[in-house]
């Protein structure tokens, strides 16, 4: 189950769009073309934005404990992804 590459929980870059350059979390995957993503504030975890693949850039960032959650089927609160997505930002 994967786009290109990345799969629930990796932490992605949009390329294109009014969010360029924000960094999200991928919370789940559709028929390989569409990925789910939130970054716990504008979008939350409760209703990711459904974006295509290939408008998102990898970063290499994979980040465990969320993607346990997700994959164990858990709640992944908003608190979680603003806390990992804003020590990104701090690098």
């Amino acid at each position: 189950m994967d786009a290109n590459g990345i799969v629930p929980g990796q932490v992605v870059r949009s390329k294109a769009g009014r969010d360029r350059n924000a960094y999200f979390v991928v919370m789940d995957i559709d028929q390989g073309q569409y990925l789910y993503i939130a970054d716990g504030d504008l979008r939350k975890a409760d209703k990711p934005k459904k974006k295509k693949a290939k408008h998102l850039a990898k970063t290499g960032i994979l980040l465990q404990e969320v993607a346990e959650k997700l994959k164990n089927g858990k709640k992944v609160t908003n608190a979680e992804l603003r806390k990992y997505l804003k020590n990104l930002e701090d690098r």
